[in-house]
């Protein structure tokens, strides 16, 4: 099966709630991808305003500037963020 990101939704700050069509839903957290990757494509991302502006476009979310993560990313990112989550609990 091909992973899709079916619905997004813009929660605070650089984080995304992010529901995929293999049933899986997660909260991912742009922040640091953003902000430590020197590609020029992600520098708008920086800008809180047009982070919030990303649209569900083929398989993935994006952005007016081309910017996209593949969806397999995004739900590593969110499954990592939930491991940590226990972990520290």
């Amino acid at each position: 099966m091909i992973l899709n990101v079916t619905n997004a939704a813009y929660k605070v700050g650089y984080q995304i709630f992010l529901t995929f069509n293999n049933g899986e839903s997660v909260l991912i957290d742009l922040e640091n991808t953003i902000f430590n990757d020197s590609r020029k494509i992600f520098l708008p991302l920086r800008d809180i305003d047009y982070f919030k502006s990303f649209k569900i476009r083929l398989n993935t979310i994006t952005w007016d500037n081309e910017a996209d993560f593949a969806p397999e990313f995004l739900l590593e990112l969110g499954r990592h963020k939930e491991m940590q989550k226990m972990e520290y609990s």
